[in-house]
């Protein structure tokens, strides 16, 4: 490969004979550098950043293979040089990447001051050290995740490989063509997918599932006349199931290229995919996959870093920055060509206060044409304040509680589920809950909680803070976690506040309660989140108040004479007014806007009024749809 040689001549030139460089490898869109002398980079930090400032790449360094003692011995050595108070959970070896991976609930004891505690481990053991946080409790996917990673480690770096030839081993075509292609998620919520194409590459900006609808749930894979491991990567905003759920089956159908994401996406959205097979299994219905194919993306999957530009194919680079909608969750800068032309992806984003997150990106180098969700772009979409909404959050709950009812609050898992939790442990902290009131978790919102534990850089500063000092607003001694046989007792017991998946009662544990709880009018419904078209949640939202149901093999028709309310100041969506202010405050402004991830009419009304309030062409693809970039 050409551009290996060229690294290795800038590396020669910037990096002494002293260092023992043995091997510059290229591992997908990674420089790594091996040596013999890993002590001269640690003395001289410069050497790598002259190398990182002409590549314009991240640099690594691990050690050679040489210089690796024996895995017991490494591991003795560890847990000698590591303080205790590190709490170290795991270590694994990955001898092809000559990393030793530990995983420790305080990170920061194992990293040292100015990395001390690493540097030892290096020069004494001869293994390079990579640190993953543990979570505050056992989380089985994240378990599950890492171990899958560890063990494929030999084949991941073959993949990397493979990658790198195709990012770095073709010439580059000049003034190019770039199109996207609506495939799913346009003038509609839900299937979110889309093709950038140029001359030299194929990219997949998500790959969603639509939840609420069982006529047409999948994105138009079929209408990209291409066999789809002709696609050169796939890149994922973040990981409900309406933007990564249908990836599994790009595998199923023999796709073996990359999936780009930031770290908590990757596991979360393995998460959402397995339960996604579950529920359906359960309902006796045939998944579009299997959890082999599941495992199959993980390790593929390419994490990356708010802000790390990321070469993806010959002539696309890709950058996350925040989105502030849940964990992980990116906007997708595409830098194409050679400056040619500069896309953002918003994904979903929320462009306003979140007590999960810090405020989002809205400054990017350059900037043509901006793709944004109008989730809420309808011109009557304006949400109460957040002060208005947790005021009213908290009505509706002592009402209902003093009355001798139960609260049912359906939530997505990831997402909603945590930014309530953060809510009703503020109420519970400062004493406004009734007396006695118990909240229980049920679905799969302790397990993504718990992965939230393993990623607090992610989280608003405060929170942080909390997670790092042993302090979890999601442990509070407000949260009882539940089992199937419990459901009965607490539907029977009163004074209960129930978050439970799935937010749209598509399925899962919400639909469950529900059928337990609706016929009592003491008793209430509260939606914090988006409804779907279609979805059972939309249907009562809209004044359904009745419902056929089976029991013991016969139809009866079920009356929701409990209490309905919404409470829309919780969305991880921004409303009309904050897509306004986004749109206002980004920099550089953009020259084109697209408007998907909406209602049909929302999605037409909000493109028009885009370009006459803005004066710049804003178009309402349909799916199907091709529009020619440049």
């Amino acid at each position: 490969m050409e551009y290996l040689e060229h690294v290795k001549a800038v590396v020669d030139k910037y990096i002494p004979k002293e260092a023992q460089v043995t091997n510059v490898d290229i591992e997908g869109p990674e420089i790594v550098i091996y040596t013999k002398n890993p002590a001269i980079f640690f003395e001289n930090e410069k050497y790598i950043a002259e190398v990182a400032a002409e590549l314009k790449k991240r640099i690594k360094t691990r050690t050679d293979k040489s210089l690796q003692k024996d895995p017991a011995f490494v591991k003795q050595k560890i847990l000698e040089i590591v303080p205790k108070d590190a709490d170290i959970k795991n270590i694994e070896f990955e001898s092809s990447f000559s990393q030793v991976i530990i995983e420790a609930f305080k990170p920061g004891l194992v990293i040292g001051k100015g990395g001390e505690t690493l540097k030892q481990i290096t020069l004494t053991t001869g293994w390079t050290p990579k640190i993953e946080r543990a979570p505050i409790s056992e989380s089985e996917i994240l378990k599950g995740i890492r171990h899958h990673l560890h063990k494929y480690s030999n084949e991941r770096k073959k993949i990397l490989y493979a990658l790198a030839n195709k990012i770095y081993g073709n010439v580059v075509t000049q003034n190019g063509w770039i199109r996207v292609t609506a495939l799913g998620g346009f003038r509609e919520v839900g299937r979110s997918c889309m093709m950038i194409e140029t001359k030299d590459s194929r990219v997949l900006l998500d790959c969603g599932i639509n939840v609420a609808s069982n006529e047409e749930p999948y994105p138009y894979l079929d209408a990209l006349r291409f066999p789809v491991n002709e696609i050169d990567a796939v890149v994922i905003s973040h990981a409900h199931l309406d933007h990564s759920g249908f990836v599994p089956y790009l595998f199923k159908l023999g796709y073996r290229g990359p999936v780009y994401c930031t770290e908590p996406t990757r596991d979360l959205m393995a998460l959402l995919q397995f339960d996604y097979i579950d529920v359906l299994i359960k309902d006796d219905k045939e998944p579009p996959y299997t959890e082999r194919d599941v495992k199959e993306m993980v390790k593929y999957c390419i994490t990356r870093e708010y802000r790390e530009v990321t070469d993806i194919t010959p002539d696309i680079r890709i950058t996350f920055h925040n989105a502030a909608h849940i964990l992980g969750s990116a906007s997708v800068h595409l830098h194409i060509g050679q400056g040619a032309h500069n896309v953002i992806y918003t994904g979903d984003f929320k462009y306003g206060f979140t007590r999960l997150f810090d405020n989002l990106d809205t400054k990017y180098p350059r900037l043509e044409t901006l793709i944004i969700e109008s989730t809420y772009g309808g011109s009557n979409d304006i949400q109460p304040n957040r002060q208005q909404s947790e005021e009213y959050l908290l009505k509706v709950i002592k009402e209902t509680l003093e009355q001798g009812g139960n609260v049912l609050i359906p939530v997505f898992a990831v997402g909603r589920a945590q930014e309530i939790m953060l809510v009703l442990e503020s109420f519970y902290k400062k004493g406004l809950l009734p007396e006695g009131t118990k909240c229980y978790i049920d679905g799969m919102t302790k397990e993504a909680s718990i992965i939230h534990t393993a990623y607090p850089e992610y989280l608003r500063q405060n929170v942080r803070t909390r997670i790092l000092h042993n302090d979890s607003p999601f442990s509070s001694e407000l949260f009882h976690e539940t089992r199937s046989n419990d459901r009965d007792v607490i539907v029977n017991e009163k004074g209960a506040i129930i978050l439970a998946s799935s937010g749209m009662l598509t399925g899962g544990v919400s639909v469950r309660y529900l059928y337990a709880m609706a016929e009592d009018p003491r008793n209430t419904l509260i939606f914090v989140g988006w409804q779907g078209e279609g979805s059972l949640g939309r249907k009562i939202q809209g004044g359904l108040r009745s419902i056929p149901i089976v029991e013991n093999g016969k139809t009866r028709e079920m009356k929701i004479n409990m209490r309905v309310e919404s409470c829309e100041g919780f969305s991880g969506h921004s409303d009309r007014n904050q897509l306004v202010s986004y749109i206002k405050a980004i920099k550089p402004a953009p020259k084109r806007i697209v408007v998907n991830h909406g209602e049909n009419q929302n999605c037409v009304d909000f493109a028009r009024y885009l370009t006459n309030r803005f004066k710049v062409s804003s178009y309402a693809l349909k799916n199907l749809d091709a529009l020619r970039l440049k």
